[in-house]
């Protein structure tokens, strides 16, 4: 029947989505390291789950820049370079500065930045700002990039192109998959983990462009000198 079939595609997709999106934890939190080889049998029955939607969902991540599939062995946690995460924070402080023209009213937008809507939007950016930083100054890894990636997400949401917020929230996932390695080897990272998400917050609400550009770039500058100091050993 049309119904019964639709649903089992609903089913499955969102069985798809969840283990993209738990598989995508695993490697953020440091359990499926870099350079990690596995198959889909082997999540399949780590999952308890069919063969189908882990395939898909190993797939999805592999187009994400997150895994490699090798059509022998199976699949492996991709191993980013230095020279990669610089690429990625260039690519990404591309989109941001984009996003910050919008909001600061420096050009044309989908929204504008005095719209209701926008303020109350903002206010939830502010409250997940306020969260990233408090894992920040604590120095819980994990927690932080939770809602650092729900703060950049619902930030780029006010931008009103679901594509651009999209192409965000994967550069953002690739930058933390491509730290998280190498931030893992420090026993205690308070004062190493950016914390300043309000300050951002509080630049764009002020429409202060140039304060919101030398917030991210210093945010970019020593991120990457330190992901440069400790992949150098």
């Amino acid at each position: 029947m049309p119904g019964t079939s639709g649903n089992g595609s609903v089913t499955r997709s969102t069985l798809r989505q969840q283990l993209a999106d738990a598989l995508r934890d695993e490697v953020l939190a440091g359990r499926l390291q870099a350079g990690r080889e596995f198959t889909v049998k082997e999540i399949a029955e780590q999952y308890g789950v069919s063969a189908t939607p882990v395939r898909e969902a190993l797939v999805d991540l592999s187009a994400q820049g997150l895994l490699e599939a090798d059509q022998h062995r199976g699949f492996r946690v991709h191993e980013y370079s230095v020279e990669d995460y610089r690429g990625i924070i260039e690519a990404r402080g591309l989109v941001i500065d984009g996003i910050f023209q919008v909001l600061a009213g420096d050009r044309p937008g989908h929204r504008d930045p005095d719209d209701p809507r926008v303020l109350a939007a903002v206010v939830g950016v502010r409250r997940r700002a306020e969260e990233a930083q408090r894992a920040a100054t604590a120095g819980d890894l994990t927690v932080l990039i939770g809602y650092d990636l729900r703060f950049w997400r619902e930030l780029g949401a006010l931008f009103g192109n679901p594509y651009l917020a999209d192409f965000l929230h994967r550069l953002r996932v690739q930058s933390w998959v491509c730290a998280v390695q190498h931030l893992r080897r420090l026993d205690d990272l308070r004062g190493h983990l950016w914390s300043r998400h309000t300050d951002l917050v509080d630049a764009l609400m002020r429409r202060d462009l140039p304060a919101a550009r030398s917030i991210i770039a210093a945010q970019d500058a020593d991120s990457l000198a330190l992901i440069e100091r400790l992949a150098s050993g």
